[in-house]
């Protein structure tokens, strides 16, 4: 893959949107994993299994994605085009792109063929990471990550009573949800839970409706 510097595109259109960098965003997950190294940081169920990883996983998951993602020539000329529904490797990969200094953005996650391929055109990604579409330039979490003990993340859903756990039901398909997740997640340092929400132990300690309050908030 040749690496070039990219010129910035006219304003996008939606369903596409750039990803500013957060403030402090990689700050505060330093310091998260500084100061609650072992508090929960995210869940997510998968094939009937709840994962998780802890604030000191999250931290140690962005550096080697970041790795993985120079090796396959990112840098701070790359754009990374992110889409689908909110789940950690999605969160994970924003994260080690911004690291880098790289552009990353988001596209709805329900186009037509027709539309994906007027707005990937109009973006020109050096890299993509959609779990339900086959993209040009698309990235193999895996492959990024390396190897990993799988057991390590295999958790049962279990909320410690000094710990607050918030629910996300966005996917790139709302319009600014993903900054507002981050930004939450990362400004709280609150655990944050992505699966079947009637499966959710102690609904007091979770919060629907993320997405909403944020922007309220702004």
């Amino acid at each position: 893959m040749s690496v070039h510097a990219l010129k910035h595109p006219l304003a996008l259109e939606w369903p596409a949107e750039w990803l500013d960098p957060l403030p402090n965003g990689l700050e505060h997950l330093h310091h998260w994993a500084q100061t609650t190294p072992l508090h929960t940081a995210l869940r997510h169920k998968r094939e009937g299994q709840w994962y998780a990883w802890r604030w000191i996983d999250v931290s140690r998951d962005v550096e080697r994605l970041a790795d993985g993602l120079r090796q396959q020539d990112f840098s701070e000329h790359s754009r990374l085009a992110l889409s689908g529904a909110f789940e950690p490797n999605l969160l994970l990969l924003a994260l080690a792109a911004h690291s880098i200094g790289g552009q990353v953005l988001t596209l709805a996650d329900s186009l037509e063929p027709e539309v994906l391929e007027y707005h990937l055109r109009r973006i020109r990604p050096t890299h993509t990471y959609a779990r339900h579409w086959s993209l040009d330039n698309g990235l193999d979490f895996a492959e990024l990550l390396g190897p990993v003990d799988p057991a390590q993340y295999l958790t049962r859903w279990w909320q410690p009573s000094d710990e607050t756990a918030l629910w996300s039901e966005q996917s790139t398909q709302s319009r600014g949800a993903l900054a507002a997740v981050l930004e939450q997640w990362l400004s709280s340092g609150h655990g944050f839970a992505f699966g079947d929400r009637p499966e959710v132990a102690a609904p007091g300690n979770w919060r629907q409706r993320l997405y909403e309050w944020a922007l309220a908030k702004r």
